[in-house]
């Protein structure tokens, strides 16, 4: 079934969730900040697109949105412009922003003065994954809005879950970034010391690889990271953002993230090594840095 939906927020998960919205037969309208990635998308995929958000959520059953951080959200929600006051009564308010669960939960609360539902829809699976629309989503809100918008968001995931009231999609892709975290920094490090004791890594991971030391980052980087190539993939800069919202959440909820933060200032490490776009992956560029001042 065909349904009108907007989509706000072209970045490099946006764009092709958009295109595969449209590529579903659903009649899309896109927004983005800047106007000519806009056009581009509606060129190449026989959409529409909007000069502000709240005329891109017009006549909009579903309103998407995938944009940098909680402020970014903010900007297109709230306001004259936003997309808060365009959308009609009874339609469903969807992010896909890695946020704060805080935030989320301010959304949905002001979606609802208006009678428009909420769900907050973190993803994973990297640009790769929205290119091929095997995303997974990580959903917090009513079961009933769950089950409505579900059919639709599978144009780009494989795999959506509800975890519970508004704000469990954020506190889900935070378990997410921190388990991330943990699972990059160990093979950043067995890489490191593969290649410090004289062994052929692709050997190494050849044979580990299938047992229980095998992850996606392992199949999925290890490659790159021999190689010392980091110029892809899912930035610093972005993981530090993540980051940072799980660990302000710890301190709320008495966790104890100790690996987490630790983790974290390695990656301002590798920040500060200018490796902001690296991928995640880069851990690995900081160790080789550490041991080439030695």
């Amino acid at each position: 079934m065909s349904v009108k939906v907007a989509f706000i927020g072209l970045g490099v998960m946006g764009y092709p969730m958009a295109g595969h919205l449209q590529q579903a037969g659903h009649q899309v309208t896109v927004y983005n900040r800047t106007t000519t990635k806009a056009e581009r998308w509606a060129q190449q995929y026989q959409g529409t697109f909007a000069a502000t958000p709240k005329a891109a959520v017009t006549d909009a059953e579903l309103v998407f949105m995938c944009v940098g951080n909680d402020d970014d959200l903010r900007s297109v929600v709230y306001g004259d412009n936003g997309v808060l006051a365009g959308m009609k009564p009874d339609t469903v308010l969807i992010d896909h922003t890695t946020t704060s669960a805080k935030v989320a939960r301010e959304v949905a609360q002001r979606a609802a003065e208006q009678n428009v539902a909420f769900l907050d829809a973190p993803v994973s699976g990297g640009q790769a994954g929205a290119e091929n629309g095997v995303l997974t989503v990580m959903v917090g809100g009513d079961p009933e809005v769950f089950a409505r918008v579900q059919p639709v968001m599978a144009a780009f995931s494989r795999f959506s879950q509800l975890l519970g009231e508004v704000g469990s999609g954020q506190l889900c892709k935070m378990v997410n970034q921190i388990c991330i975290a943990g699972v990059v920094q160990g093979l950043a490090e067995g890489l490191h010391f593969a290649k410090q004791a004289g062994l052929d890594g692709e050997k190494v991971v050849e044979t580990i690889a299938k047992g229980a030391a095998g992850s996606w980052q392992m199949e999925n980087r290890y490659k790159t990271m021999l190689a010392g190539e980091y110029d892809f993939g899912f930035a610093v800069d972005w993981m530090r953002k993540d980051l940072g919202i799980a660990l302000d959440e710890a301190r709320s909820n008495g966790s104890s993230l100790s690996l987490t933060a630790m983790v974290d200032q390695y990656y301002a490490d590798v920040q500060a090594l200018g490796g902001g776009r690296f991928d995640t992956s880069s851990l690995l560029a900081r160790l080789d840095a550490i041991h080439d001042k030695k």
